[in-house]
């Protein structure tokens, strides 16, 4: 089997691990190597992602680096037997790869906790909010019309069965930022209080009034798959995606993104009588916004 030239964000996690296993029980590539039965270059191209590793062979592994955390093991295990295909895999020849391992990765989440300075989360966009700003010529983006109905369909997770918890932190800033006309703006507003009434979706905005904690921290959502240890904070930049995946960069994204939601103000709930708002709620600053459009 020939080596892989395109490796998605799923494969090389993989072998990130499998590489982390070992120097954790301080073994060269070769000593591993040896003990499993294969060469040094067959295992380092498994931990480079370069190639796909048998179950047996990743069990054998996972043995030989003291690993016996079973759920841990077992979602290497899931992440190896992968095929990596899924409603994305329609999308490859138009979309580029940091998208597509962001659909792969959203779509093995349980949780997903999420902060935008200037947009509105692209899981929470409208289609037209989606398309001013896909048509704006000073952001440069190509394949519009795929590009618009890719983000469309990463939208499915927040409604298919068992969808994922998705919290969002949206800075005031991004509820001001203009991408198309006012009736964009106010279906796009409406639209973030309609998706609040969904059970698994938390909305929360970050007032200008709040200090600037917030803003400076940048975009990053935090993915969440069944098994915390293999969660991915992914920040998203003009030339790509950054991934970050170390214990001590999900932990401290985790205890940030919690100190951004306890800072904003609380979240949008449609369930509460009108009267029981306060000026102080997220709620009660979407509406204000939409009286003045």
């Amino acid at each position: 089997m020939g080596l892989r030239t395109n490796i998605s964000e799923r494969q090389r996690r993989l072998g990130a691990e499998l590489k982390q296993l070992r120097e954790q029980a301080g073994l060269t590539t070769s000593e591993a190597a040896e003990r499993i039965g294969m060469t040094r270059g067959q295992l380092g191209h498994i931990e480079a992602g370069r190639t796909s590793v048998l179950t047996e062979r990743l069990l054998g592994l996972s043995r030989v680096y003291g690993c016996s955390e079973e759920p841990y093991v077992e979602a290497l295990v899931a992440m190896s037997e992968s095929n990596g295909k899924g409603w994305w895999s329609a999308f490859r020849k138009h979309m580029g790869p940091h998208s597509l391992n962001l659909a792969e990765l959203e779509s093995e989440a349980v949780d997903i906790r999420t902060h935008e300075p200037l947009f509105i989360p692209g899981l929470f966009q409208t289609a037209d909010y989606t398309r001013s700003i896909f048509t704006n010529p000073d952001l440069g983006f190509a394949n519009i019309e795929e590009g618009l109905a890719f983000r469309m369909e990463r939208q499915d997770i927040l409604t298919r069965d068992n969808p994922p918890s998705v919290h969002a932190v949206i800075h005031e800033a991004a509820l001001h930022m203009r991408f198309g006309g006012t009736e964009v703006a106010r279906e796009q507003l409406l639209h973030l209080i309609e998706l609040a009434r969904l059970p698994n979706v938390t909305v929360q905005i970050y007032p200008f009034s709040a200090r600037a904690h917030a803003v400076l921290t940048g975009n990053f959502a935090h993915i969440v798959p069944a098994n915390p240890r293999l969660g991915t904070v992914v920040v998203e930049q003009l030339l790509g995606s950054h991934y970050l995946v170390q214990q001590h960069q999900l932990e401290e994204y985790d205890a940030l993104f919690a100190r951004i939601a306890d800072i904003a103000l609380a979240p949008v709930d449609v369930s509460l009588a009108p009267e029981t708002h306060s000026v102080k709620d997220s709620l009660s600053l979407i509406q204000h916004l939409l009286y003045t459009l």
